[in-house]
């Protein structure tokens, strides 16, 4: 008899502490949320604000490009045709792309990024490389896809790269 007091006792201190776990979750729950309702109200009086300084910081940093331009007895056209961006397109983005612009050359052909096009930056082994397209041919000629001449040719063509 006295066994079961005592469980019932601990169940009862058991269930207290449970109640009172919750009532600190809820409690915490609620100062969240209004901790979230103030910043945001904030953040809504003060939008005007973030705006007129993000608009200042972008033309800051266009008044500093500028003045180092002209300090160098550049114009903007001489810039752009500079060796740095010879056969480019010129993309200025802004807030992660949502404010973009792109200035594009008409004799500018797509070219490969600096990865693909600087094998020294490839993240791949050349032979690792060369070891699964030699794979994928020997698939495309045993699929039929390919002729053998298409397959031998293609062959020299990667090993001899």
């Amino acid at each position: 008899m006295g066994l079961d007091k005592i469980k019932q006792g601990f169940d009862l201190t058991k269930g207290v502490f449970l109640a009172y776990f919750i009532l600190v979750l809820h409690v915490l729950l609620i100062a969240g949320i209004g901790l979230l309702v103030l910043f945001f109200h904030g953040f809504l009086n003060y939008m005007v604000w973030i705006f007129v300084a993000g608009s200042v910081a972008i033309g800051i940093s266009a008044y500093l490009f500028y003045r180092r331009m002209k300090a160098e007895g550049k114009t903007l056209k001489d810039v752009l045709n500079s060796s740095a961006f010879r056969g480019q397109s010129v993309e200025v983005s802004l807030l992660g792309g949502l404010a973009s612009f792109k200035i594009n050359r008409p004799d500018a052909a797509p070219q490969l990024p600096d990865a693909l096009a600087d094998p020294s930056r490839q993240l791949e082994d050349p032979e690792t490389v060369r070891a699964r397209q030699l794979t994928e041919l020997a698939q495309l000629f045993e699929k039929e896809l390919i002729t053998r001449e298409e397959f031998n040719t293609a062959k020299k063509r990667l090993f001899k790269s």
